[in-house]
């Protein structure tokens, strides 16, 4: 069982990148805005599926290796915290200009979430994501590693299926808001950025 110290972090970090407009944000709001709600929740969904898919195989994959092998937990955590860190640093460096939020055509529901499951599944930054960032908040004196990673992975695909479909309902004031505070857009970046970096900097100092 997860401790409650390492779950309210872990929450606090979910929180953090649920605030900060990311990629599938930005894909759900250009679809709301121009396919409608119903669209924008579908792509959503899609999204969340495909991230349920990367944690199914990151409990998998990970869950062997973070139980049997001591040098191999130590592989995957400097590994995480090293990409985390690139992660970092190229968010932070990025230039991050808005993006035009209106893709070419309109879609139905159906299109739009098998795009996003697609998109998201197939999408090796994702795969990687998962791969570097759940393991740090499994303590393996804690109970089952496939459990903790399994809980981990689906309260990230819930926040996030509820960040988009919050974002899908409120698609035209989101798009407004960002064009009226682009800074806001700017930043993120940089925000995120900082949080990587953090977080890689937490995976390499912790221990088995």
């Amino acid at each position: 069982m997860i401790d409650p110290a390492t779950l309210l972090t872990y929450l606090a970090v979910l929180t953090g990148f649920v605030l900060i407009p990311g990629p599938a944000v930005l894909l759900t709001l250009a679809r709301a805005a121009t396919s409608g709600t119903r669209v924008g929740m579908a792509t959503g969904l899609g999204i969340a599926a495909g991230d349920l898919i990367h944690t199914c195989m990151a409990v998998l994959g990970l869950s062997a290796i973070l139980m049997t092998s001591a040098f191999l937990f130590n592989v995957v955590k400097y590994a995480g915290a090293a990409y985390l860190v690139y992660l970092g640093v190229r968010a932070f460096l990025e230039r991050a200009d808005l993006p035009d939020l209106a893709p070419a055509a309109r879609v139905d529901a159906g299109t739009a979430f098998r795009q996003a499951i697609l998109a998201e599944v197939l999408n090796p930054k994702s795969a990687l994501f998962f791969l570097a960032f759940l393991p740090q908040f499994v303590r393996p004196q804690n109970g089952p590693v496939a459990l903790q990673l399994a809980t981990l992975g689906v309260l990230f695909v819930l926040m996030g299926a509820l960040s988009t479909g919050l974002v899908a309902l409120c698609a035209g004031r989101v798009g407004r808001f960002l064009r009226r505070h682009p800074a806001i857009w700017r930043w993120q970046g940089k925000a995120v950025g900082t949080v990587y970096c953090a977080l890689g900097v937490r995976m390499a100092m912790q221990q088995r």
